[in-house]
């Protein structure tokens, strides 16, 4: 149960906002670098933490964004111009650098000209792994740029793509840390079914309900699904919440390659969220069938390239099919991470926390809370929130069965050292 004073605190995310402020600090993705891939190509709307911006690629490849409306008359720059290193809006021949100074003025004449008066909202950007992402906070605590290991792999070895989730980033954010629900909803009723999914066989389903355990750190926490497996061995999945709202988790890709891979919860504003989707492989290159995510639900099949916007949503029922839901798959839904859109969208766009039930395998998200609550106070009263320090870029996952006496720990999470762990709850 979460009271409504401490829902309404993680939820707005607003400039005016505690919540607001806090994610501020943070390195957010804004877009992916395909959108704005050539320069003075067509710049793009972006939609962050409920403002209003556009991001262009100026004639020498720099990466600009500003606030969408033009300070003379408030028209939108989507519709502008990229040209010759500015934006220009098409209404009176403004123009605007990527660093938001007014550069010229068509609709003046050379001596009434105060284009120097003139600055509009601009932020700062850095592109690492196909995605631009920005810094909304004051500039005197920018932070490391946000070189997640994935980000630092080769492009034919990763794979990032972005779809909208109409529903708060938070609810969305949980939904992801839940370990539990996976071999759940996302379970296949028989081997042979041709859905993204678990199969029956595999030990994730038939080890049953998993016992978390917490690492608390300095980016936010390390975890760990345990889940028995008869009486001589244990499954073990191992994951990374970073701070606030990454999440690194082992997986594998479409063909079955063993990857890193994860989500990144953005807020577009109180009422929907961006979710990105990445992996990499640390061996072979992936290749078109990865990058289709046809299983995930998060490739060119699932979601409208041109919006973002997932074609099974909530106005057709996610296109579930209860033939299928009989037959094939827990749910009828098809898409892995179709299927999360659509559970977290039905809890409406931001739930009452107010009539839940928690129990032990709602650790992670318990903590996620905490760690968000306590990351806000910090920054009200003017310090460091956790997940600011580049302590995250080299973080991995592991998966194995393994002894039901071994040290999970020391086998496939190495990295999550006794000095890195600040308590174990």
């Amino acid at each position: 149960m979460l009271p409504r004073h401490e829902n309404e605190l993680l939820t707005r995310v607003g400039a005016d906002t505690p919540m607001g402020r806090t994610l501020r600090l943070y390195w957010i993705p804004a877009c992916l670098a395909h959108e704005i891939a050539e320069p003075d190509c067509p710049p793009v709307r972006v939609r962050l933490l409920g403002e209003d911006l556009v991001a262009f690629r100026d004639s020498d490849g720099r990466v600009g964004l500003l606030e969408e409306f033009c300070p003379h008359r408030r028209v939108s720059l989507f519709f502008g111009r990229n040209e010759e290193c500015g934006l220009r809006c098409v209404y009176h021949g403004w123009k605007y650098n990527v660093d938001g100074n007014c550069v010229d003025q068509l609709n003046e004449p050379p001596e009434h000209q105060f284009k120097q008066h003139i600055h509009i909202t601009h932020y700062p950007t850095v592109e690492l792994g196909g995605v631009v992402w920005a810094y909304m906070g004051p500039p005197d605590r920018i932070p490391a740029p946000p070189k997640f290991a994935w980000t630092q792999a080769a492009e034919t070895h990763r794979h990032v793509t972005k779809v909208i989730q109409e529903c708060n980033w938070l609810q969305a954010l949980e939904g992801g840390l839940d370990t539990s629900h996976a071999p759940i909803m996302h379970r296949l009723l028989k081997d042979n079914a041709k859905r993204g999914g678990v199969k029956p066989s595999n030990p994730y389903v038939r080890a049953g309900a998993p016992s978390l355990v917490v690492d608390l750190t300095d980016y936010g926490y390390h975890y760990a699904g345990i889940r028995r497996l008869g009486d001589d061995e244990m499954h073990v999945r191992t994951y990374h919440f970073i701070m606030p709202f990454h999440q690194i988790r082992y997986s594998t890709s479409e063909r079955g390659l063993p990857t890193d891979a994860g989500h990144i919860w953005v807020p577009i504003d109180d009422q929907n969220c961006m979710v990105y989707n990445w992996c990499y492989s640390k061996s072979d290159a992936l290749d078109a069938v990865d990058r289709l995510e046809k299983g995930l639900g998060n490739g060119p099949i699932h979601v409208d390239q041109t919006n973002f916007r997932s074609k099974a949503r909530l106005d057709n029922n996610y296109l579930i099919d209860r033939a299928v839901q009989k037959s094939e798959s827990y749910t009828g839904i098809d898409g892995v991470n179709v299927q999360d859109r659509a559970i977290q969208e039905s809890m409406g766009r931001i739930v009452d926390r107010l009539g839940e039930h928690l129990g032990p395998a709602d650790k992670a998200i318990v903590h996620m809370r905490r760690l968000l609550r306590q990351a806000v106070k910090t920054v009200e009263e003017g310090g460091v929130p956790p997940g600011v320090a580049p302590s995250y870029y080299t973080l991995t996952t592991g998966l194995d069965v393994l002894p039901r006496n071994a040290d999970w720990r020391a086998i496939i999470a190495p990295d999550i050292t006794d000095e890195r762990i600040l308590q174990t709850v």
